[in-house]
């Protein structure tokens, strides 16, 4: 029986993913190179920043300090901010979606998006309430594709997490949520269906999630 349902954000929820290059794109052009898409996809979505910034120095050579790390996430995330202020980033049928699915079952965040970051844009729509807690970026000992963060939200819940619902974009967070035990739908809003085939179920939109489905896993 299905006690709970977990969402990723970016990707999900939010349409936000290109706003997140782009405010990566920003702050590594500031340091004399560059982040095209296809690698930004390919290789980094599935961090959270702390991830990124690290892989970037590794790729790269750059041998980035901790300290410095800090700083370049500080300046992605005054870019990031700016371009959020300007835009409705939730996909069509994201409010319609948590109201169907908050009626029957308890909600939750688990997200390598910084906190705040997730609470501006829900607040924006009045959605934040629908969920009981937001696990996000630094609030485990791991990020996706690690079980840390759904296996947080599953305690969160109070539930085993055989008994919750993951909602997923991508491998990392397939990966991550399978790993923690969960149920995962994959949703083909960032990647195409073969890039998730680890999920239980895939879906092409929001507004495919029902009870119904939701009541399929099991």
């Amino acid at each position: 029986m299905i006690y709970a349902i977990v969402f990723d954000f970016d990707g999900v929820l939010a349409d936000s993913e290109p706003l997140h290059l782009r405010a990566y794109q920003e702050v590594v052009e500031g340091m004399g190179s560059a982040l095209p898409r296809e690698e930004y996809y390919a290789r980094y979505l599935g961090y959270d920043d702390v991830g990124v910034f690290r892989t970037l120095s590794d790729d790269r050579g750059w041998g980035l300090t901790d300290t410095r790390i800090s700083e370049l996430i500080a300046e992605k995330t005054r870019a990031l901010a700016e371009i959020v202020a300007e835009t409705d980033v939730l996909y069509p049928g994201a409010a319609e979606c948590l109201a169907r699915l908050a009626c029957i079952w308890p909600l939750g965040i688990a997200s390598g998006a910084l906190k705040h970051e997730i609470k501006t844009i829900l607040e924006r729509r009045s959605l934040v309430g629908y969920f009981r807690f937001i696990v996000a970026a630094g609030d485990t000992p791991a990020s996706k594709p690690s079980p840390d963060p759904y296996a947080l939200a599953s305690r969160l819940h109070g539930a085993h997490p055989a008994a919750c619902v993951a909602i997923e974009d991508s491998r990392w967070g397939i990966e991550s949520a399978k790993a923690a035990g969960l149920w995962c739908i994959g949703i083909t809003h960032t990647y195409p269906v073969q890039e998730l085939m680890r999920a239980d179920t895939i879906v092409s939109s929001l507004d495919e999630l029902t009870p119904e489905l939701i009541r399929s896993l099991r």
